[in-house]
């Protein structure tokens, strides 16, 4: 579902993000992929308006290499922080259903503030069936933002997601959830 005209957050995998850029035209982009197969700044697009973080989709920090960690949400919520929400604020990792769902997640409760997590997490659920935000970026960001477990709560209140290989472009506005 993509909303446009309105400030929102886009959610897509890898394989949509070319497409993305040309058609919605972000004004910032999020790419959290594993460290070794971090991409370069896409053609054309301003590198510091695009967020490299080399992070692996994993749960338990003890279970692999580049575990999402308190530092990458600290700079994700820094550099979502200077969005104006003019343009839209893009996000993609592999498949467009873990990490970047976990990150637009996060996002969404700091820009629309404290108490309304399950509200967010419920609208991702209706937006998005596919999402499974990873649960180790979303305790980190519950921290980093002070929401006393509310956002790891939310999160589980979601159910099972659809079972899919790749998500599909998704926006989240930042209005009309």
């Amino acid at each position: 579902m993509l909303d446009k005209g309105m400030p929102r957050i886009l959610v897509t995998p890898l394989s949509a993000l070319e497409d993305a850029i040309l058609q919605h035209r972000p004004s910032h982009v999020v790419s959290l992929l594993s460290p070794n197969h971090m991409i370069e700044t896409p053609a054309g697009f301003p590198p510091p308006r695009h967020l490299r973080l080399g992070v692996n989709d994993i749960v338990d920090p003890a279970a692999g290499d580049a575990p999402p960690m308190r530092a990458h949400i600290d700079q994700l919520l820094e550099f979502s922080r200077g969005w104006d929400g003019g343009a839209p604020f893009l996000i993609h990792c592999w498949a467009g259903i873990s990490r970047s769902m976990a990150s637009a997640f996060t996002v969404l409760c700091d820009r629309l503030g404290p108490d309304r997590e399950m509200e967010i997490a419920m609208a991702m659920r209706r937006r998005a069936p596919h999402a499974n935000p990873n649960r180790l970026l979303v305790a980190h960001a519950d921290e980093a933002l002070g929401r006393g477990g509310r956002m790891v709560s939310a999160v589980r209140a979601m159910g099972s997601p659809l079972m899919v290989e790749e998500g599909v472009a998704t926006a989240f506005p930042l209005v009309n959830l």
